[in-house]
């Protein structure tokens, strides 16, 4: 699960680097209730009563030169270069310590310096970059300690959120997650570290998000985000990294499916205990 834009649709064509990549082809097993869990639930509507969802469930870009503009659309262009910035930060293309002016951002882009500026901005407010007076903005340098520390401050907010849902959602609706797991395999197989960023979070915003509290799903979600920010130093995320996280989405679910309450908690402390490696 971790790293160190999901950003909600597709990425933006205009990215820097290398951000067009073919998607890989990561097919999962139909999900399927179990059988117990499918009477449960008939027998509960039979009876006139609601599903247990209806419950209350719980200055210069110093190392490299921009490439070619590329015309982008005007209409939320700061949301778009914002996405494209986060995606190059956890590709690493945005390195730690570097510092990147707006101008030369924007001939990246093909666009102004002023949505750059303010997208840098909200980036420097996040904690990911830093404003140096008259040059530009520094992309922050972060060590294994503030990874774990991030790590074990999720895990103390998703942990017993995981495991009061595992007791309480019905099992087709963790069947409905599927796609979102799906999705983090896909990326995972291509190596796409951006991608699976975002399928990552997507997955649990998703999951965190069957408990109904809106201000605990956008606290973990912003804390996600910051734990998947790469490191001052040290190799980058590997593809067999990518694929080891993705499978432990599956192995939760189906999990969650057969409502194995002692497995979902493994696999949960297991996820977050390998968030600070």
């Amino acid at each position: 699960m971790e790293q160190g834009s999901a950003r909600e649709g597709v990425r933006p064509a205009y990215a820097p680097g290398a951000f067009s990549r073919a998607p890989g082809d990561g097919r999962m097993p139909e999900c399927r209730v179990p059988e117990q869990a499918r009477g449960e639930q008939a027998g509960v509507e039979r009876a006139g009563g609601r599903p247990a969802d209806g419950e209350r469930v719980m200055g210069e870009h110093t190392h490299s030169e921009p490439p070619a503009p590329r015309v982008v659309q005007r209409h939320s262009v700061r949301g778009q270069i914002l996405d494209a910035l986060r995606a190059a930060l956890v590709d690493g293309e945005l390195v730690p310590g570097q510092v990147y002016s707006a101008p030369a951002l924007g001939a990246r882009f093909g666009v102004s310096a002023t949505p750059v500026r303010e997208a840098m901005q909200r980036l420097a407010v996040e904690g990911a970059v830093e404003v140096v007076p008259n040059r530009g903005f520094r992309v922050s340098e972060r060590g294994p300690r503030e990874l774990a520390e991030l790590a074990e401050v999720r895990a103390l907010i998703e942990v017993p959120v995981m495991m009061g849902l595992a007791r309480t959602v019905p099992a087709h609706r963790w069947c409905g997650l599927r796609p979102l797991a799906e999705a983090t395999v896909t990326a995972a197989a291509v190596g796409d570290r951006a991608a699976y960023a975002e399928s990552d979070r997507a997955f649990h915003r998703a999951v965190l998000m069957l408990s109904g509290n809106e201000q605990l799903v956008a606290v973990a979600d912003e804390l996600h985000r910051r734990s998947q920010w790469p490191l001052m130093s040290g190799p980058a995320t590997r593809r067999a990294d990518l694929l080891a996280d993705a499978s432990e989405h599956t192995a939760l679910l189906d999990a969650l499916v057969s409502q194995d309450l002692a497995v979902v908690q493994a696999l949960v402390r297991e996820h977050f205990a390998g968030a600070d490696r």
